[in-house]
């Protein structure tokens, strides 16, 4: 089975049901289908060849959803980026994954026309919907690159195209998800069509979805917590309302009265802000039926909240990561008995916890998690040392183990307690963060001779960036040259909460700052 397979199963059994709202559009099983089959044919006809990697820039929309099927339908590999991401990142990204097609925003112009300056691969950019006469006005795309436009390209092919035949088999890759890794440049997760199929089905089953659920989606396609929200709900036919954002809590709120909304997935942010809202009685919830959170772990004392806020909802509290998309999650049952426990492995995965020599550990004992499934992912793009280091041979014939880096122990239950990270990776408003690529912006801004970025404990983030800066000697930078710098180079959700200068830091015997210190 192929990933788009889910929409056109869903399009076959269910054509009419709305499949997707977002805010005044509502668009069924067949019109998606529909939609993506011609935007397919025009990527063939552009020239897009089996497993060639596309870039979608675009918000949460209808639109992000037709392409990522399309790129599917016409057997290439979708990336979804970050709507804020910044140049330099997607410059990176472009030349990292080879891609050779972009389809992003008009209004995202001045970020690709500055990512796309010194690109090799990169042939062909679709504006969406790239009606805007000023586009192409100081365009700075590199010559060579063709400008199309989604408007045109969709009107280009007969609306009644038949589905065509996609050359993919499952072991073909679908997606590549960037996440920032332990370096200043990040990762991209590479997952095949069998990976994701799986990852799907095991999460459907836990979650008991049916074709009645109508989920409230309100985090980035970027994110694959939310990218899947729509591959599990397409997978059984059943409807997502697609929010750009978090931004306004009542109206996700008040959204969820309206629609009848039966699953809402949440990361700890979101529920730190629910938490402060007042007037919520006023607000008819009772088509809830189940709560999910990952990303981070919630504070007990959220969870507790949370329970009596929602008494009638299941909550599952999850963990997870991009390399295997989930790994195991607490049965709603169990959350007043075990509230700081993740849970048990997904259905279809086996885990371990292990020492250094790779034995598994008696119950209590702390040890890094490892993870076995047909979930786990195939590897990093064009990163082999990492790929061996993280993806590592099983004891069986042809079996690839994903070893997480993250500290577990597990009770004499079989329950699993996220411990902490082997590496000093951020988690912050649920994104994973490194904190080598904030210390390489602050050090590019003129004045600043060293810095250190570290994770604190936030209620509300769940861990908020604290930096520390080392000035050269006569500089008169501020906390305001250093916010403004960080927001004009990084993506929000990277911008540190807390800046501190200090005349110089402490090191470890082999020259590194020493971050326990700072922490």
């Amino acid at each position: 089975m192929l990933v788009q397979h889910f929409l056109e199963n869903s399009a076959r059994r269910v054509p009419d049901k709305t499949a997707l709202i977002c805010g005044n559009e509502r668009w069924t099983y067949q019109k998606i289908n529909l939609a993506a089959n011609k935007l397919a044919a025009a990527l063939a006809d552009q020239g897009a060849v089996r497993q060639d990697r596309i870039i979608i820039l675009m918000d949460s929309s209808v639109e992000t959803v037709i392409a990522l099927f399309a790129i599917l339908k016409a057997g290439c590999i979708f990336i979804i980026v970050n709507p804020t991401i910044k140049a330099k990142k997607l410059g990176y990204i472009i030349k990292n994954s080879g891609a050779r097609i972009i389809i992003a925003q008009d209004n995202k112009a001045h970020i690709v026309n500055k990512a796309t300056q010194d690109t090799v691969d990169l042939m062909k950019i679709i504006w969406s919907p790239g009606d805007n006469k000023k586009l192409n006005d100081g365009d700075a795309v590199r010559k060579g690159i063709q400008a199309l436009t989604w408007n045109a390209m969709m009107n280009a092919n007969d609306p009644k195209l038949p589905e065509r035949s996609c050359p993919s088999i499952d072991l073909d890759i679908a997606t590549i998800i960037y996440t920032s890794g332990s370096t200043a440049e990040p990762k991209g997760v590479v997952s095949a069509h069998c990976n994701m199929v799986a990852a799907v089905r095991s999460i459907c089953t836990y979650l008991e979805n049916v074709e009645l659920d109508i989920i409230l989606n309100a985090l980035p396609l970027s994110f694959d917590y939310g990218l899947y929200q729509v591959l599990m709900s397409f997978s059984f036919g059943g409807t997502v309302v697609l929010e750009k954002s978090f931004a306004y809590p009542y109206k996700i709120i008040d959204i969820i009265q309206k629609e009848r909304v039966t699953g809402f997935p949440i990361v700890p942010t979101m529920l730190a802000i629910l938490l402060q809202m007042e007037n919520f009685s006023k607000f008819d919830l009772s088509s809830l039926r189940y709560i999910t959170n990952t990303a981070a772990a919630l504070p007990v004392a959220h969870i507790r909240k949370m329970v009596s806020l929602f008494p009638a909802v299941k909550v599952f509290s999850m963990y997870g990561l991009t390399e295997c998309k989930r790994v195991s999650y607490l049965p709603p049952k169990y959350l007043e008995r075990k509230p700081d426990s993740v849970g048990i492995p997904i259905p279809n995965e086996e885990v371990f916890i292990v020492n250094a020599a790779g034995d598994d550990v008696p119950a209590d004992e702390i040890g890094e998690l490892v993870v076995r499934g047909a979930n786990v992912m195939r590897g990093y793009w064009n990163a082999e040392d990492e790929t061996a280091d993280t993806f590592r041979p099983g004891k069986h014939l042809g079996e690839i183990l994903l070893y997480t880096g993250d500290l577990f122990r597990k009770d004499d239950e079989g329950f699993l307690y996220f411990v902490g990270r082997k590496d000093d990776m951020i988690k912050s408003k649920g994104e994973r963060i490194s904190p080598k690529e904030i210390e390489n912006a602050l050090c590019d801004l003129n004045g600043v001779a060293e810095a250190a970025a570290i994770g604190v404990p936030d209620e509300i983030l769940g861990n908020a960036i604290k930096v520390f800066v080392v000035k050269y000697k006569g500089s008169e930078i501020t906390e305001k040259d250093i916010t403004r710098h960080c927001s004009q180079n990084l993506e929000p959700f990277m911008v540190p909460k807390y800046i501190v200068f200090t005349d110089k830091f402490q090191r470890t015997p082999n020259g590194k700052i020493d971050k326990k210190i700072l922490k």
